[in-house]
């Protein structure tokens, strides 16, 4: 009588097996990959061609102002900048002077030249996937050497801010137009021969930038 009840519990439990739909395959567990957003940050590197404007006045004590004419010099830009991701990067530039500026500053003729450096936060937002638009705020320093005249070199530095667009050709090369505004500097002078004059002389200047950035 056992043996029939153990002989009836298997064909009942193989035909249950095949009503299920044969052999029970072993189940696999499922292994999800998380997802890693790919890094918009990195090193870049620059060139420019800058043309920088140099404005100037000479406030006399009694209150007459004489501007004195000045030429527009020719810079290259060197930068060098790490970008964080799509809206902030942090960024060094150094401007070395090409030609020298002709000034015509109280009937006398003279040349200068201008280099600067400067360090920038930049703020940044992407209009397109190709196009952004930023600010630069930082601190940078400019020495105008002034040749051949009594009037003093026009070294200064303290605040400088800026405003650009840079347009991505390809994933590496991006073209960039900006306007960098510069600490101006004023200070007391005397000017030489007779009679002596002696005002206040102030000394503005900013710079256009042209120039290629590779993203590494």
């Amino acid at each position: 009588m056992k043996k029939f009840n153990l002989s009836l519990v298997a064909v009942l439990a193989m035909s249950t097996f095949a009503i299920a739909g044969g052999d029970i395959a072993p189940v696999e567990p499922v292994v999800e990959t998380p997802y890693v957003e790919e890094s918009t940050g990195g090193l870049y590197l620059g060139a420019a061609y800058s043309i920088f404007n140099s404005d100037a006045n000479f406030i006399h004590n009694s209150g007459l102002n004489f501007n004195v004419d000045a030429d527009d010099y020719s810079a290259m830009m060197l930068q060098a900048g790490y970008k964080f991701n799509d809206y902030v990067a942090v960024e060094g530039r150094y401007w070395i002077g090409l030609t020298e500026g002709n000034w015509d500053a109280f009937g006398n003729t003279f040349d200068s030249d201008v280099n600067a450096w400067g360090i920038y936060v930049k703020p940044m937002y992407p209009v397109t996937d190709s196009f952004d638009i930023y600010g630069l705020l930082g601190y940078a320093s400019v020495d105008a050497d002034h040749a051949g005249t009594t009037l003093p070199d026009a070294n200064f530095d303290g605040f400088s801010w800026g405003i650009g667009a840079a347009y991505s050709f390809t994933e590496n090369f991006a073209v960039f137009v900006d306007y960098t505004d510069f600490q101006d500097d004023d200070f007391v002078y005397t000017t030489g021969g007779a009679p002596r004059v002696t005002g206040t002389f102030e000394h503005e200047i900013d710079s256009i930038n042209f120039g290629l950035t590779y993203q590494f």
